[in-house]
């Protein structure tokens, strides 16, 4: 009886997600996943929390849909654990780095804590 293998995490797909197709990001999500969002607005004791595929989604559209670049900078998978940081930049210059911490079940993220900042 052998052992099956486990999915693994799909970094170009998160490559070219982040870099430009809110679907194809989304995509890397469980259904019943949750990312939590911590900011200048949303502060570490009242992160802006995203329950499932449907919110997540909401909020990469409303992300995607802004006149702004979007580039992975790096990222690390070990075991069920993965890393990654990514720049953005509005048309205007306004920068914005993402740190993001996720936990991986079936190579699908289900736990995100993203933390940004921004050019003000």
């Amino acid at each position: 009886m052998g052992t099956a293998a486990r999915p693994g995490f799909d970094t170009e797909t998160l490559r070219r997600g982040i870099e430009g197709q809110a679907a194809t990001l989304l995509s890397l999500y469980a259904d019943d996943a949750e990312l939590r969002v911590v900011d200048r607005n949303t502060q570490p004791s009242h992160p802006k929390v995203l329950h499932g595929r449907d919110q997540i989604g909401e909020m990469l559209n409303d992300v995607y849909s802004r006149d702004m670049t979007h580039k992975l900078e790096r990222c690390v998978v070990q075991g069920d654990q993965a890393a990654f940081s990514e720049s953005c930049e509005y048309s205007d210059g306004v920068r914005v780095l993402a740190e993001s911490m996720v936990t991986l079940r079936n190579g699908k993220i289900v736990d995100q804590t993203l933390i940004q900042a921004w050019d003000e």
